[in-house]
């Protein structure tokens, strides 16, 4: 069951780390890209939304290979965990951005600071406070999930303890 449990621990804590990574790339995009970004990460976001999860791994598992990329087990998925969890995600984020005052970025941009880093250092630290509560649930819900990856031989702490 430990080893199980330690490759729970590290689905999940790749999974937040990259997904939450991708999510706010996603989200910077969707907000103030070119329009065939913001339209890609539509799409990409509505597809991986509407799409179960177990599809989404099975495709990266099963049907990439058929393309000749061959996965380990462990990393397809993390992989899916990772687009599946950054596709819910692009939308907390997103949400989180919106709610930053637009006279924060106005106020930085004024101080003659490059609009990098009015979104690093200004935008996006209070944004994360505002998508905390949002995050941390999506990060339990991938917890939950991370008991489907033993469909794909992923001994993980379910598959373990069964």
């Amino acid at each position: 069951i430990a080893r199980g449990a330690a490759t729970t621990i590290l689905l999940i804590a790749v999974t937040t780390l990259a997904g939450t990574f991708l999510s706010i790339l996603g989200a910077a995009g969707k907000r103030s890209g070119p329009k065939p970004l913001r339209l890609a990460i539509a799409t990409y976001v509505e597809v991986m939304r509407n799409t179960p999860f177990l599809v989404q791994l099975f495709f990266i598992f099963f049907g990439l290979p058929s393309l000749g990329i061959r996965l380990d087990p462990i990393l397809a998925a993390m992989l899916a965990m990772t687009l599946n969890m950054a596709a819910y995600t692009i939308e907390i984020v997103g949400a989180g951005l919106d709610a930053v005052p637009r006279g924060q970025t106005e106020a930085a941009l004024a101080l003659g600071l490059r609009p990098r880093l009015v979104f690093v250092k200004v935008v996006l630290p209070q944004a994360l406070k505002v998508i905390y509560p949002a995050l941390t649930s999506q990060i339990v819900i991938m917890m939950l999930e991370s008991a489907v990856v033993s469909q794909i031989a992923v001994r993980e702490l379910t598959y373990e303890a069964d």
